[in-house]
């Protein structure tokens, strides 16, 4: 079964948008239906276009069949708004194509069979900016986005300043330097040297490998 990477839920009063790019009107029918029976959730109505450059919507619903191109999909659509959370939606998809979806900016995989409380519980979860996808398949996605050189050891309990514990805590949370920034009323310039600073003392190369070995390693007492 599915599990989130992290337990984290909005709060109850929070309006969550969610656009859904679904073809296939019965499938996009259906998950309508299931998502309005959350009272904080939100339909996003418009085009994909309008969907992505719109910033008030939080989460998209990819469906795996609106392009044969799904990866390269994701990474466009993560160039154009890197704060859109990406859940895709698909039938039976194998471990490599959920690895792929996730690494290409996708912040989850469901399986259309799934039951309704899973597919509610994975849109929350993504709509933090944590990652949806079974267990089963953390660890090989984990080896792969390290992206360590060869003899390369990473540090498994580095030291962490304060202030760098407050920034990586929100940064697992899914917020974006601005964000960051924001709610430590700092400059968006500190928070980058911050997460620099964390990449470097962790040993990973980007910001989803620092979130992912965080968790793994359980370098935070996360909620």
């Amino acid at each position: 079964m599915p599990t989130p990477t992290q337990d984290i839920l909005p709060a109850p009063d929070t309006d969550i948008t969610i656009a859904i790019l679904e073809p296939r009107e019965l499938r996009l029918r259906g998950y309508e239906e299931a998502l309005l029976t959350e009272p904080v959730f939100r339909i996003f109505s418009g085009t994909p276009a309008q969907a992505i450059e719109d910033r008030s919507v939080h989460v998209l619903l990819l469906g795996s069949q609106t392009t044969p191109g799904l990866f390269e999909r994701i990474q466009e659509i993560r160039r154009q708004r890197p704060d859109l959370r990406i859940l895709v939606a698909g039938t039976h998809g194998d471990d490599e194509t959920i690895v792929r979806c996730i690494q290409a900016g996708a912040k989850g995989y469901i399986d259309e069979a799934c039951s309704i409380p899973e597919f509610l519980q994975a849109v929350h979860i993504v709509s933090q900016g944590s990652i949806w996808a079974p267990r089963r398949l953390l660890s090989k996605f984990i080896d792969r986005v390290l992206d360590a050189p060869p003899g390369t050891k990473l540090a498994a309990k580095p030291a962490f300043s304060p202030r760098e514990r407050e920034v990586l805590t929100l940064l697992v949370a899914g917020f974006s330097n601005r964000e960051i920034a924001r709610n430590m009323g700092i400059e968006e310039r500190t928070v980058k040297a911050h997460v620099a600073k964390l990449l470097r003392k962790v040993g990973v190369a980007n910001r989803t490998a620092l979130t992912m070995h965080t968790i793994n390693h359980a370098l935070l007492n996360l909620p």
